[in-house]
């Protein structure tokens, strides 16, 4: 996502995010083409070597296969995560109208993003700036999905089958789980995790706008 004063300007096609506008900007959905100005800018995810212990633990990571249900070890916690869901589906009905459709999403999210040990928040935001929260969005740099991941990933660590990005747990999965690997990468560091994450690392754009978004996302009773 770089770009100078003159492009900067400039509304672009696509949905709001980071995926959403790598490289020249903007993301094409399914069938649908989108006007919303670019709230930042910053280049492709970058396809680095991963050492074959780290592949085979990532490979791992992604193959294991669990329903996104939640367990509890108490009433409270179960509490807990009702209130959660119940205070993230109202503020996510403008995007998703489809309850059904609503909870079935955020209930892969909270799974996927525990399963990493990540805030759900912090994905919920993730998702908002890359993809707008829509499932199909394909970005000029070819990231796929709720969390614009790039395809060399599927090569890297899943079955090679593309397509699956699109799947809704599998590309939560694969975001979440990539992410974790940069924070890993950047020793906790979730600034800079997140800016590896956009292509854009050590500037502060993308960064800047997840942990805005996240803000939308953080109730407390989660």
């Amino acid at each position: 996502m770089t770009g100078g004063a003159a492009s900067r300007r400039r509304w672009l096609l696509g949905a709001a995010g980071t995926g959403a506008l790598r490289a020249l900007g903007g993301v094409v959905t399914m069938g649908t083409l989108v006007l919303h100005p670019p709230p930042v800018w910053a280049g492709a995810q970058l396809e680095e070597p991963l050492a074959d212990a780290v592949r085979t633990a990532l490979a791992a990571a992604i193959a294991e296969d669990a329903p996104p249900r939640p367990s509890f070890d108490d009433i409270e916690q179960r509490l807990a995560y009702l209130r959660w869901l119940g205070a993230a589906s109202e503020r996510l009905k403008r995007r998703k109208a489809d309850h059904h459709t609503r909870v079935e999403f955020l209930e892969a999210l909270w799974y996927e993003s525990k399963r990493a040990a990540l805030e759900p928040a912090l994905v919920l935001g993730l998702v908002q700036v890359e993809s707008g929260f829509r499932k199909y969005a394909i970005s000029v740099a070819g990231a796929r999905g709720y969390m614009q991941v790039m395809p060399f990933w599927a090569r890297l660590i899943g079955n090679g089958d593309v397509s699956r990005l699109f799947h809704l747990q599998t590309n939560l999965r694969f975001g979440c789980v990539i992410l974790r690997h940069y924070l890993q990468m950047e020793r906790g560091d979730l600034f800079m995790a997140l800016g590896r994450y956009n292509g854009s690392r050590g500037r502060p754009e993308y960064p800047n706008a997840v942990f805005a978004s996240r803000r939308q996302w953080d109730f407390k009773a989660a």
